[in-house]
């Protein structure tokens, strides 16, 4: 029998949701046990919504019984503060992304961590199924030594995590030169919101250029439409000396007069007449499974999935010590998308320099 993860909440925005909905929809494995809404009207909305219990202050929340940690999902200018104060109660915390923003904030709860406070960072998108399974394939060797990597999947931070994680870059510096482009598409569906009627709106992309001092490159390509976007598709290239990872597909030399490709194929059940019950199970790559899904039976959309797997290896690093992703890597994706924002404001390009987070790796 798995134990069940109960957990705290604070902040009841959008993203807030997916750790209740998923709450909801496994009740056997999560539990929010309590949500913090500092706002008295806004949190009893948020209690009848979702029939859980909601305080209005941190020592409340921190008052109830049997919490492994907390889940800080709250705007980005409130977040550093926060975390600071639930790490100062001695609370485990799992923070959404970022953890702060600006660089002086990341330096303070780098203090923190080096002090002893206990902060992971809730990166979804590398638990996102068929990323897990690009990351795992490209770190296995099959395609060689990865040299460059090519992310349109995620806005600033999210994109650099994708981009480090499939170079294996770790903490390496950087030369940063980005641009941001304006162009017109026709208006999507928002975040709750049906399409408006036909109409042409701005589509800002940021394009940033990544040389990495491992000798590496990535290129960031990302436009805001592209989150709820039904004609903007994310697109991954990962390049390696004896292949690359192209999307869903995987093509690399046995040898240099043996070219093989195969597909990471996609295995979901319930479809057709498969009785175990709409779920996704995992990603082939020929005979093997390149990811399994952590959730299953779930019934998760794949960013669930992701959000879900953070709150697993969480429980794990605070039973078990099992670092996943900590306060230094979060750390080192914000301070880069800083970087690239850096670059277009001056059209000049920049720098990164090592930080003390870095030691904490």
């Amino acid at each position: 029998m798995i134990d069940r993860i109960r957990f705290g909440l604070i902040g009841a925005g959008w993203r807030s949701d997916f750790f209740l909905r998923i709450a909801q929809l496994m009740p056997d494995r999560f539990e929010v046990a309590c949500v913090q809404v500092r706002n008295p009207v806004k949190g009893e909305a948020y209690a009848a919504r979702w029939r859980i219990p909601v305080v209005e202050t941190l020592p409340e929340l921190l008052a109830v019984e049997d919490l492994e940690f907390v889940v800080v999902s709250v705007s980005q200018p409130a977040a550093a503060g926060i975390i600071t104060d639930v790490v100062a109660a001695g609370m485990p915390v799992l923070t959404e992304t970022p953890p702060g923003r600006t660089l002086a904030e990341l330096q303070a709860l780098t203090a923190l961590s080096q002090q002893g406070a206990h902060i992971q960072v809730a990166e979804q998108y590398q638990y996102q199924p068929m990323h897990a399974a690009r990351i795992s394939v490209a770190a296995s060797g099959l395609i060689g030594d990865v040299t460059q990597v090519q992310v349109s999947a995620a806005h600033g931070y999210h994109g650099v995590s994708l981009m480090r994680l499939m170079l294996g870059a770790g903490f390496a510096d950087a030369e940063i030169h980005a641009v941001a482009v304006e162009s017109q598409l026709l208006a999507g569906r928002g975040r709750v919101d049906p399409p408006p009627p036909d109409r042409l709106d701005p589509s800002h992309q940021t394009l940033a250029l990544f040389r990495f001092s491992t000798g590496q490159t990535g290129l960031f390509d990302f436009t805001g439409d592209q989150y709820f976007s039904w004609v903007r598709a994310p697109r991954v290239l990962i390049r390696g000396t004896r292949g690359e990872i192209l999307q869903d597909t995987v093509s690399w030399l046995a040898d240099s007069r043996t070219p093989l490709t195969l597909p990471l194929r996609r295995v979901d059940a319930g479809h057709g007449g498969n009785l175990e019950g709409f779920h996704h199970k995992g990603i082939q790559l020929g005979d093997e499974w390149v990811y399994h899904n952590p959730t299953l039976p779930g019934r998760l959309a794949d960013d669930e999935i992701a959000v879900a797997d953070c709150l697993l290896r969480m429980s794990d690093n605070v039973r078990n010590g099992e670092r996943f992703y900590d306060l230094a890597q979060g750390a080192q994706d914000q301070y880069l998308s800083l970087l690239m924002d850096e670059s277009v404001r001056t059209g000049r390009p920049v720098r990164s320099r090592p930080q003390t987070w870095a030691t904490e790796a």
